[in-house]
C-alpha cells in the first residue's frame, strides 16, 4: 500500500507505482467430505479477507487465485502468482493445511510470503461448537509447521495471526502490504547520478553495482550536460511561469535576488525535463565548478528545482548521496516525506540535537510555508542563489538512514524522536529541533556508531515498524538506535 503525502498547492505529485498482491487461501481437502458445511464457510472468509486487501488502497491490484485443498492444487496456485509478478504473497490459512500446499508458492513466486491465520470471530462458542466449527478457526495448527518447512526449503518466514475483523491484524497485514509496495519500488526503481564525489566524502561513495545487487533496479549515470542541454532549451516563458510557481509555493524573502529566482526557475524546468526523459525515480548530484563556468553555475541553481521534485514525489539530495537519496525515496513511499538530514549542532540546555541541511528538502513536511532566502554564498559549495528554509512539522519523526558495511552489505538504520519548537538559524537551511528521549550528546555518539553515512531522510510520524518490514522484505540488516 503506498501512502500518499499531502502535496504543497500548485505541485503534482507523480502517479505512483502500483502494489500487486497475490492471494491464496487453502484447507486440508480430506475434511470436506467430512464436515459438509466448512468449506462454504472458509470460502467466506476467504472472500473477506480478499475484500478486505482491495481495500487498502487504490494503489493495491490482488490477484486472488482462489481457494486449493490439496498439494497439487497448491502448485497450479504457485505458478499463476509466479507470472502474476506479485510484490507479496498472501497465505491464508483458514484451517489445518499441510505444508506441501504452500512451498511451492513460496519457492515459485519470487515474491515475499505473508501467512495470515484469521479465524472466524475473537474465540470460539465453546459449548456449542462441534469438530467441523471447530476447523474453521484452525488457522493456527499449521502455522508452526509452515514456519519449520519454509526454514528448511531456505524461504524466510513472517506470519499475521487475529481474527478477520481484528484491527490490530490488519494493521500488521496493511504493514507488509505498504513494505511490499516499498521493495517493489526498489526493485524497479531508476536512481538517477549526476556529476561527481563531493571530494573526500568516503562515507558516500558507492558501489553502483552494490544498488542493483543488494536493492534491484537501476542507476543512471548522469553529466551536468544533460541537464545543461535541457536548461537552454527551457524558453522565457515557461521560466516566468515557474517563478510564479516559486511565488506560491514559497515565501520569499527579500534577499532572493530576482535574476537569482530567474535562473533558479530556469534550471527547474530543465530538470524537470531531465527526470522525465530518463524516468527517474530519485536524483543525486553534485558539481564543485570552478571561476563561475557553466557546470558551476548550474550546480548552484539546482536547489529550487530539486526541492520541488521532492515534494512532487522524486526525492532529490544533493553532495552525490546516492544512498540518502534513496532512503529518501523509502520515506516518501512510506508516507513520511523524508528531507536531505545531517547533524547541525546540539542543545545541551534543552536537551535536543538540531540537525537539517542546505539545499533540496521534501517541502510537504514543512512545518509552515517555507521560505526562499537569497545567499551570496553557498557553505562549502561553490556559486550563490536561492536556498529553502524551514522546519520539520513539530511531532513524532524518524530518522532512517542507509549506512554500508565493511564487507559491503548495506544496513538500514533507524531512529525515532520528535521535532520540538525553539530558536532556528536564518540562513537558508533546513533546520529542526529534535528531542530523542535523553542526552543529545549520548545519542549522538550511538547513532554515529550505527554505521549511518552523515546523511540520512528525516520523516514525519514514529516509521520504526515500517521500517523493520521493509528492511525484512529487502533482505537488509536493520538497525534501531535508541538511548535506554
Amino acid at each position: 500500500m503506498t501512502s500518499v503525502l499531502e502535496t504543497p498547492t500548485g505541485l503534482v505529485r507523480t502517479t505512483p507505482r502500483r502494489t500487486t498482491v497475490g492471494l491464496v487461501a487453502g484447507g486440508l481437502g480430506a475434511y470436506w467430505p467430512q464436515f459438509p458445511d466448512l468449506l462454504p464457510q472458509l470460502r467466506r472468509s476467504a472472500e473477506r479477507v480478499s475484500e478486505r486487501l482491495r481495500g487498502l488502497g487504490d494503489e493495491v491490484d490482488v490477484v486472488d487465485v482462489g481457494f486449493i485443498s490439496d498439494a497439487q492444487e497448491g502448485a497450479v496456485a504457485a505458478e499463476k502468482l509466479r507470472l502474476a509478478g506479485c510484490d507479496l504473497i498472501v497465505g491464508f490459512l483458514t484451517t489445518y493445511m499441510t505444508a506441501s500446499m504452500l512451498v511451492p508458492v513460496a519457492q515459485r513466486s519470487g515474491a515475499p510470503v505473508l501467512l495470515i491465520n484469521l479465524q472466524p470471530t475473537a474465540r470460539m462458542d465453546h459449548a456449542t461448537f462441534d469438530t467441523g466449527a471447530w476447523l474453521a478457526y484452525c488457522g493456527a495448527c499449521p502455522l508452526p509447521e509452515m514456519a519449520n518447512a519454509f526454514d528448511r526449503a531456505g524461504v524466510d518466514f513472517r506470519s499475521v495471526s487475529g481474527h478477520l475483523e481484528d484491527e490490530r491484524a490488519w494493521a500488521r497485514i496493511a504493514r507488509w502490504v505498504t513494505a511490499a509496495g516499498v521493495r517493489g519500488v526498489l526493485r524497479h526503481g531508476r536512481h538517477g547520478l549526476m556529476g561527481h564525489l563531493y571530494p573526500g566524502m568516503l562515507d558516500v561513495a558507492t558501489d553502483l553495482t552494490s544498488v542493483s545487487a543488494q536493492l534491484g533496479g537501476h542507476v543512471e549515470v548522469l553529466e551536468l550536460d544533460d541537464l545543461r542541454v535541457r536548461v537552454e532549451e527551457v524558453t522565457d516563458g515557461q521560466a516566468q511561469d515557474r517563478v510564479a510557481l516559486a511565488r506560491e509555493v514559497f515565501d520569499v524573502d527579500a534577499s532572493v535576488e530576482p535574476a537569482d529566482l530567474e535562473w533558479g526557475a530556469r534550471v527547474s524546468v530543465g530538470l524537470d525535463r531531465l527526470v522525465e526523459d530518463f524516468a527517474l525515480d530519485s536524483l543525486a548530484y553534485y558539481h564543485r565548478g570552478l571561476n563561475g563556468e557553466q557546470h558551476e553555475t548550474l550546480g548552484a541553481g539546482l536547489i529550487l528545482g530539486a526541492s520541488l521534485l521532492t515534494a512532487r514525489g522524486v526525492p532529490t539530495a544533493g553532495e552525490y548521496e546516492l544512498r540518502n537519496s534513496i532512503a529518501m525515496l523509502v520515506m516518501d513511499r512510506l508516507g513520511a516525506g523524508g528531507s536531505f538530514t545531517e547533524l547541525q549542532a546540539l542543545d545541551f540546555v534543552d536537551g535536543v540535537v538540531e540537525m537539517g541541511h542546505d539545499g533540496p528538502a521534501h517541502l510537504a513536511i514543512s512545518a509552515r510555508r517555507p521560505l526562499l532566502r537569497g545567499l551570496g554564498v553557498y557553505h562549502g559549495k561553490r556559486g550563490r542563489g536561492v536556498s529553502v528554509e524551514f522546519d520539520v512539522r513539530h511531532g513524532p519523526v524518524t530518522l532512517c538512514g542507509l549506512g554500508q558495511r565493511r564487507d559491503g552489505r548495506y544496513v538500514l538504520v533507524a531512529a525515532e524522536g520528535e521535532v520540538v519548537a525553539g530558536p532556528l538559524l536564518q540562513i537558508g537551511n533546513t533546520t529542526s529541533r529534535v528531542d530523542f528521549g535523553g542526552d543529545p550528546g549520548e545519542w549522538t555518539d550511538v547513532w554515529s556508531a550505527s554505521g549511518v553515512d552523515h546523511h540520512w531522510a528525516l520523516g514525519t510520524g514514529h516509521r520504526v515498524p515500517d521500517l523493520a518490514a521493509v528492511a525484512d522484505l529487502v533482505g537488509l540488516e536493520f538497525v534501531e538506535v535508541r538511548l535506554w
